[in-house]
């Protein structure tokens, strides 16, 4: 991975030693921290660069995919950044990664949400602007699937004519996502999924996204504020942020954990932990914080009988919550793409509904 060569790799491993090193020393006390961290910095890239100059000069040049892999690992690596990310959930997910598309297996509760998320989506989007595309809706509009897991989420949201981005942490999910969409030509061209966290992306995407969807993700994440901060940085100005999420109740603990989990199983044992859930009224209060404005909050309720989603008044258990970034003054609202497709574009392919 490091140059494509066993040298490259011990350049990776003297990283990480001096990576431990550094933080060792720092929970020590130790004064010499960042010396030490930056001596053998120095040295593991002045090794990583003789390699690369004596590759450069032989008959194996160094191919841009090893540098933008090695730039990665670096990254990820040195990042001083809070991260949302967290281990144990990736180690959970991991070992579903290859059934996300079966609609009678561990996510068959996702396939069946897809049938009140998407209008939710759609129908936002459109009562926003005077203008859209008969057959592709949203088309012209850049939505960023967080958390996209296998592509359930972005695949309808490709067919009503979206740029998708589908992003999520494991390569798994990525594989199986983009193996998916590949049966699907129209899909291929409309959606892209990348292995990478939210906060992997920001300084390449910066107000990047006219819509960002994070659905049943923010009760998975290490850092909900960093989550949040990461999504306004993003979006944006003007742009939607929607969230489907789990309250912290009483209710969402019976329903959520021992019924779905422990007596039905609708969802593996072990998928939620109780004490990451999110009170609609603790998220409401990190989005304005950040800049954003909540537009809606609608109660969400799974009959498991009959495998379908309904909306309801009281939030106790599941919801869905849209919000909308501050604008800046002088700038279009994202919305307004559905408007520019419009004028520019007379006619629309044909398009899927949901």
């Amino acid at each position: 991975m490091w140059g494509g060569g066993g040298g490259g790799g011990r350049a990776a491993r003297a990283l990480t030693r001096a990576l431990g090193r550094r933080r060792a020393a720092a929970a020590a006390g130790d004064d010499h921290a960042d010396l030490s961290f930056q001596t053998g910095l120095r040295g593991a890239l002045q090794s990583y660069n003789w390699k690369i100059q004596l590759k450069s000069s032989g008959t194996l040049p160094v191919s841009l995919t090893e540098i933008r892999s090695s730039m990665l690992t670096m990254k990820r690596l040195f990042s001083t950044s809070h991260s949302s990310v967290d281990s144990k959930e990736m180690k959970k997910f991991q070992l579903l990664a290859h059934k996300w598309w079966d609609e009678e297996g561990e996510f068959s509760a996702l396939h069946s949400m897809n049938d009140i998320r998407v209008p939710f989506i759609r129908d936002t989007l459109l009562n926003m602007s005077s203008n859209y595309h008969l057959g592709n809706p949203l088309s012209g509009v850049k939505i960023l699937d967080v958390g996209c897991g296998g592509g359930l989420l972005s695949e309808p949201l490709g067919r009503l004519g979206a740029s998708v981005t589908g992003i999520d942490p494991l390569e798994d999910n990525i594989r199986t996502a983009d193996q998916h969409k590949s049966f699907d030509p129209v899909l291929a061209k409309r959606i892209q999924y990348k292995s990478s966290s939210l906060e992997e992306i920001v300084e390449e995407s910066m107000e990047t996204f006219d819509v960002i969807v994070a659905s049943e993700v923010v009760e998975h994440v290490a850092d909900l504020e960093t989550f949040i901060k990461c999504c306004s940085q993003v979006l944006k100005p003007e742009g939607s942020l929607f969230i489907t999420t789990i309250n912290k109740t009483q209710l969402s603990y019976v329903l959520g954990i021992v019924v779905a989990e422990k007596i039905i199983g609708i969802v593996p044992e072990g998928t939620h932990e109780w004490e990451k859930f999110v009170p609609p009224e603790e998220l409401e209060r990190l989005l304005e914080s950040n800049g954003f404005s909540v537009k809606t909050v609608n109660g969400m309720l799974y009959n498991p009988l009959s495998g379908s989603w309904s909306w309801m008044e009281s939030t106790s258990v599941n919801y869905a919550m849209h919000a909308v970034k501050s604008g800046a003054q002088g700038q279009s609202s994202p919305t307004d793409a559905l408007s520019e497709m419009e004028s520019e574009q007379p006619s629309a392919t044909a398009g899927a509904t949901v």
